[in-house]
């Protein structure tokens, strides 16, 4: 990633994290909403631009390019003690989601039955974690890697597949739903292609969730994102299996 780039994405966060919004941008710099809205989506900024984003929010330029450095630091994953500190904790568990999902201090009160002193402490022990840094006024950003991933097969994803079942209840019916299950045989090289394809899907989620942020929470519904891809036979389909995939004949393509 260019590193002008990345001192923007350092900027939105904390943005994000002073509570400040595009609107509010906007009327600080003398532009419309929708431009600043292009401009952090398209890039294209001049250093007095940031100039003037910066000293409309009260942010040093150094601390910009003092946080891009610490990029390298941030986690990338948990321990194992720490996801099951987590999973055991159905607060702290709410609140870990909140907090990967960008609302803000004000918007986990307005939402889920939390008093004030007790959210705090959970913002504490997230931040001792290392997942955020607890700044002045209950304010937070994240301090986890882009490659942030939970522990494949651990506290975490073991958690959240054994609510998989409520994911489903769903017809996938509205206009922001969406099921499409697919079924196919594909060669090696087709395989790995295709889940190329599928990681991008996730990073351009992930890209428009962090560009979003700066938008007030109830402009965000939660929206949960499922990319799945493996061999499998359904079962009713493994008890007709006459012989071994391996066994199958090769078929050779005539010229």
């Amino acid at each position: 990633m260019p590193q002008s780039t990345a001192v923007i994405e350092v900027l939105k966060r904390d943005l994000k994290a002073r509570g400040i919004t595009y609107a509010e941008v906007a009327r600080a710099v003398g532009l419309s909403e929708v431009s600043v809205k292009r401009l952090f989506s398209r890039g294209g900024f001049t250093l007095e631009r940031i100039d003037q984003i910066c000293a409309a929010a009260g942010i040093e330029f150094t601390d910009l390019t003092r946080d891009f450095d610490r990029e390298r630091h941030l986690i990338a994953r948990l321990t194992e003690p720490q996801e099951r500190e987590i999973v055991d904790d159905p607060k702290l568990f709410l609140v870990a989601v909140c907090a990967l999902n960008l609302l803000a201090y004000e918007d986990i009160l307005a939402v889920y039955d939390l008093q004030p002193a007790e959210l705090v402490a959970l913002l504490l022990r997230l931040d001792k974690m290392g997942i955020i840094e607890l700044l002045p006024n209950n304010r937070f950003k994240l301090r986890i890697a882009r490659t942030f991933a939970w522990i494949p097969d651990g506290p975490i994803q073991t958690a959240f597949r054994n609510h998989a079942h409520d994911f489903f209840d769903s017809r996938f019916a509205a206009d922001n739903e969406l099921m499409i299950l697919l079924n196919g045989r594909l060669s090696r090289a087709s395989v790995v292609a295709l889940l190329e394809k599928l990681r991008r899907v996730a990073r351009e989620f992930s890209a428009q969730h962090m560009e979003d942020a700066v938008l007030p929470a109830v402009e965000r519904p939660p929206l949960s994102l499922l990319l799945a891809c493996r061999p499998w036979h359904p079962q009713f389909m493994r008890a007709l299996v006459r012989r071994k995939e391996a066994e199958l004949p090769t078929r050779r393509i005539r010229r």
